[in-house]
């Protein structure tokens, strides 16, 4: 292989490690909040209502997530656009698990 050859098949190694990093990282924070959510639910600190107002917060990061991801990459401007988004749902996660409202441990947990 020819130098350049090399260059532009370590140039091509770096960016696709790069990307796939980001994508990694975002998929990563995705899958502790819903199993955050998970376990807030089995505990009753987060009641029904509330788990679902948060796993709809997580189905519209992913849906968005879909459509950047639609091209094949992710560009600098969508992956902040979805940290941002994954940012507030931890905020409202962690609201939820906090706040004074839990069920009433002797009633059955029903949904989901």
């Amino acid at each position: 292989m020819t130098k350049i050859g090399l260059i532009a098949a370590s140039l091509l190694i770096a960016t696709t490690a790069a990307a796939s990093a980001h994508s990694t990282s975002i998929d990563s924070r995705q899958n502790w909040q819903a199993k955050r959510i998970d376990s807030g639910r089995q505990s009753g600190s987060i009641t029904w209502f509330e788990g679902l107002k948060l796993r709809a917060e997580q189905h519209k990061i992913t849906r968005l997530k879909a459509k950047y991801r639609a091209d094949g990459r992710l560009s600098y401007s969508e992956r902040k656009e979805l940290q941002r988004l994954q940012y507030e749902a931890k905020t409202h996660i962690n609201n939820e698990t906090y706040d004074s409202w839990r069920r009433v441990r002797w009633l059955p947990r029903f949904g989901l």
